[in-house]
């Protein structure tokens, strides 16, 4: 069966994330056409990327990079939870992303976005990311406003028709992610 991971991309104190991964992985669990994973970085503890070799060489030294590895490979495709900082995505989440390569590679990613402008910005970031790391993303993403989706800017309540677009972008990672299987395979 399919595999998806949900990234929470932040690890900032009092965090809005953490609701919105756990809405996402909500939603997510109650399909039965994939299997679905929260992934907290904040449970990796990876330090400002500290690996010596480019990790296109694949050659980790450090206990953290080869645990971060294990478990970003044996997934097929993700869900990033990103907020929007200064008009890109967190550093812990790009950190995280630029420890690894050929894990990330031929798989498909969808994103959720939260910010004053529902985290677009962070995600085209992301998106050119995802494209250097030979990721397939995915059209469909939702976008959650720190003005009309949250209460007080952090209580999270989004809109109904938050829901629709979440299944949109997770039927289109699925999709993606099983149309990239016999890359990964090869």
């Amino acid at each position: 069966m399919t595999k998806i991971g949900i990234i929470l991309g932040s690890t900032r104190p009092g965090r809005n994330g953490e609701a919105v991964a756990r809405w996402v992985y909500d939603i997510a669990s109650k399909r039965t056409d994939a299997e679905f994973e929260l992934v907290d970085l904040l449970d990796y503890k990876l330090p400002l990327l500290d690996e010596a070799l480019p990790p296109s060489l694949g050659q980790y030294s450090q206990p953290h990079t080869h645990e971060w590895a294990s478990k970003i490979a044996s997934f097929d495709g993700f869900v990033m939870v990103t907020p929007e900082y200064n008009h890109s995505t967190s550093g812990a989440l790009k950190n995280a992303i630029d420890y690894l390569y050929a894990e990330w590679n031929n798989k498909a990613v969808a994103f959720v976005g939260y910010g004053g402008l529902g985290g677009t910005r962070a995600v085209e970031h992301l998106r050119l990311i995802a494209g250097e790391l030979q990721m397939a993303d995915v059209r469909s993403q939702v976008s959650l406003s720190l003005f009309h989706d949250f209460e007080n800017f952090s209580v999270f309540k989004p809109g109904d028709f938050q829901v629709e677009a979440l299944n949109t972008t997770l039927d289109q990672v699925l999709a993606w992610s099983e149309a990239l299987a016999p890359l990964r395979a090869a």
